[in-house]
C-alpha cells in the first residue's frame, strides 16, 4: 500500500503544480496586460502632462494651478458628449441639492416682478415661517446687503439667502409701510417637485411634475391616492420642462402603470453591460387611464417615463415632440468638493429606440424647431424615419431625437394681439398681481379653497381693475374690440396670478390658468388609450 500511497501523492503534487503554474502565468499575464494598458493610457495622457509641466516650469505669472486644472477638465469633457462635464464645489453643491430633495436655507418662494423680490410662499413648518415672514413680504436687504430696486441679480439673492442648517441670517422686508428685520436660522428646507395636484373636472386629475428628485416618487404616490380618493379616473400627468433626474425615481413611477414583465427601459455602454429595468406587477395605477404631457422641454428621465408608456401602449403621449437626451450620467465625486458627470451608457426604451439626438444640433436644436416651423405643425418635424421601431401593439415609433407624441399640439400664435404683447413686455399683469395682494392681503391670507376664490375672484372684477391699472401706471390703452378679443386668455392669466397670493399656492396658478392651455384641453377630450385613437 505504502508504494501506491506514494505514487498518489506524487501525482497530486503534480496536479497542484501545474494548476499552480497556469494560475502564475495567468496572473502574470493580466498583470502585464493591465501594465501595458497603463503605459498605452499615459501615453494617450502625456502630452497634457508635458505641457501643465512645462507651464509649471517656465510661465512667467504665478500659476493659478486650480483655475488651469479646472479649464483642462471643463475642456477635456467637451470634447465628449453635452452631459459629461465637470463641476466646481459650489456648483456641484447647488446641483445635487436640486435633486436632494432638501436644501439648507430660509425656506421661501420668490419672483421679481419689478425690479424687487415678493415673497410667493413661506414653505410651512420652515425657518421664515416660525418667525413670521408671510406671502407678499418685498425683501429689501439681506444682512446689510440691498438686494431691492438696484437690479441684484435673482440667483446671487437666493445664493445670500441660502447657507448651512443653524447659520443666521437677517432679511429686512417692506410690509405695507412697515420696514421689518427679520433674524432667521436657517434650516432644512424640503424641496417638492410635484408642482400642483387637484381636479380638474368631476372625473380627471392633474398632476405636474418639475423634476425627478429623491423624493419624487414618495411625492407622486400620495398626490395620485388624493385624487383617487376624489373620484378620479383619468390623470393627466404633465411632464412639460421637466429635465429629469434620478434614474430609479422614474423606473419606480412608470412601474406604477404597467402590467409585470413590461419592460421600461434598458442601458449599456462600452464599460457597461446590458442593464434592464422590467415592472413588477405591484403598481397600484395599472388600469387608470393615463396621458403625459410633453414638450420640448421634456428631457432625460421624464423622456424615460414617456417611452415606457408609449412603447408599452399603456397611455396617450399629448404635446410636442421631446428634448431627446438619451444618455445616462454616473457621478464621480472628488474629495475636494467637485465632480463630473460622466456618460457611461445609452438608454433605450422598450421597442429599442435610443432617442438621443445628434450632439451637433444641441447649440440650435430648439431655434430650428421653430424656424423649420416644428412647433407650429407635426408634418415639419426632423424624424429618422430610417430608424423605425414598434410599440407592443403594433404602432411605428422612431428613433434619434426625442419622443414624439401620439397627439400633436401646435404652439397657438393666434392669441399675441397687441395689447397682449404691450402687457408681456412691461410685466403688467405680474405687477398687478401684486397690487392686488398689497390691496387685499388679510383677504387673499384667509381663502383656502376654490369656492371662495372664485367668490373672491367675481367680486374684484379684475379685467376692469387691470384695465385702470395698465392705463395709468403702465399708458397701454386698446379698442374695445381689441379688449374683447384678449380677454378670454387674459383673464386666465390674470385670476392664476392673483390666486397664487392666498393659501392656495402653486395649486390655484395652475387650476386658473389651465382652461387656457390648449394641450391640456385636447388631453381632457381625447381618449386615454391608443387603441381608441
Amino acid at each position: 500500500m505504502a508504494p501506491k500511497k506514494s505514487a498518489l501523492i506524487q501525482l497530486l503534487q503534480i496536479a497542484l503544480g501545474v494548476f499552480f503554474g497556469v494560475l502564475v502565468t495567468v496572473f502574470a499575464y493580466q498583470v502585464r496586460e493591465r501594465i501595458r494598458g497603463q503605459k498605452v493610457m499615459y501615453g494617450q495622457w502625456r502630452k497634457l502632462n508635458l505641457i501643465l509641466d512645462q507651464v509649471e516650469r517656465n510661465y512667467v505669472d504665478t500659476i493659478d494651478f486650480q483655475g488651469m486644472t479646472d479649464a483642462a477638465v471643463t475642456a477635456a469633457l467637451a470634447e465628449l458628449d453635452p452631459h459629461s462635464v465637470y463641476m466646481p464645489p459650489v456648483e456641484k453643491q447647488e446641483s445635487d441639492s436640486q435633486l436632494a430633495g432638501n436644501f439648507d436655507g430660509i425656506g421661501i418662494q420668490f419672483n421679481v416682478p419689478n425690479d424687487t423680490a415678493i415673497v410667493l410662499e413661506v414653505i410651512p413648518g420652515g425657518p421664515s415661517e416660525k418667525v413670521g415672514l408671510l406671502p407678499g413680504d418685498r425683501l429689501l436687504k439681506v444682512d446689510d446687503k440691498v438686494i431691492a430696486g438696484v437690479g441684484f441679480p435673482q440667483d446671487s439673492m437666493v445664493r445670500r439667502m441660502k447657507g448651512p442648517s443653524g447659520t443666521k441670517v437677517t432679511v429686512t422686508v417692506k410690509r405695507g409701510r412697515e420696514e421689518i428685520p427679520f433674524h432667521i436660522t436657517r434650516g432644512k428646507i424640503p424641496v417638492h417637485c410635484v408642482d400642483a395636484s387637484f381636479m380638474i373636472n368631476d372625473t380627471t386629475g392633474y398632476i405636474r411634475l418639475s423634476k425627478f428628485s429623491r423624493t419624487t416618487y414618495t411625492e407622486y404616490f400620495e398626490a395620485v391616492t388624493r385624487l383617487v380618493a376624489q373620484g378620479m379616473n383619468h390623470l393627466i400627468f404633465d411632464l412639460r420642462d421637466n429635465t429629469g433626474g434620478y434614474l430609479d425615481q422614474a423606473v419606480l413611477l412608470a412601474n406604477d402603470f404597467l402590467d409585470k414583465g413590461n419592460m421600461i427601459v434598458y442601458m449599456e455602454g462600452r464599460r457597461r453591460a446590458r442593464l434592464e429595468y422590467s415592472a413588477d406587477g405591484r403598481g397600484t395605477m395599472r388600469i387608470l387611464p393615463l396621458t403625459i404631457l410633453i414638450n420640448e422641454g421634456t428631457a432625460s428621465a421624464s423622456e424615460i417615463v414617456a417611452g415606457a408608456i408609449q412603447d408599452n401602449d399603456r397611455g396617450v403621449i399629448v404635446g410636442r415632440r421631446s428634448f431627446g437626451k438619451g444618455l445616462v450620467q454616473e457621478p464621480i465625486d472628488f474629495s475636494d468638493g467637485s465632480g463630473i458627470r460622466l456618460t457611461v451608457s445609452r438608454y433605450y426604451t422598450p421597442s429599442g429606440r435610443c432617442i438621443q439626438k445628434p450632439y451637433d444640433v444641441y447649440g440650435s436644436d430648439i431655434y430650428d424647431r421653430y424656424a423649420d416651423g416644428e412647433v407650429f405643425s407635426a408634418d415639419s418635424a426632423r424624424l429618422n424615419k430610417e430608424d423605425i421601431h414598434y410599440t407592443v401593439g403594433g404602432r411605428e415609433v422612431y428613433g434619434g431625437g426625442g419622443i414624439m407624441p401620439d397627439v400633436y399640439v401646435p404652439i397657438d400664435t393666434t392669441r399675441a394681439s397687441s395689447l397682449f404683447v404691450n402687457c408681456n413686455r412691461k410685466a403688467s399683469q405680474m405687477r398687478f398681481a401684486s397690487w392686488m395682494f398689497d390691496t387685499y392681503t388679510a383677504k387673499l391670507r384667509e381663502i383656502d379653497s376654490f369656492e371662495a376664490m372664485d367668490a373672491f375672484l367675481r367680486q374684484v372684477r379684475l379685467p376692469d381693475r387691470f384695465k385702470e391699472f395698465i392705463r395709468t401706471r403702465d399708458g397701454i390703452t386698446a379698442p374695445e374690440s381689441e379688449w374683447a378679443e384678449t380677454l378670454p386668455y387674459l383673464e386666465p392669466q390674470l385670476n392664476a396670478l392673483v390666486a397664487r397670493y392666498s393659501k392656495l399656492g402653486e395649486n390655484a396658478f395652475y387650476k386658473y390658468y389651465l382652461p387656457i392651455d390648449e394641450t391640456v384641453k385636447i388631453a381632457v377630450s381625447t381618449p386615454a388609450f391608443p387603441r381608441d385613437l
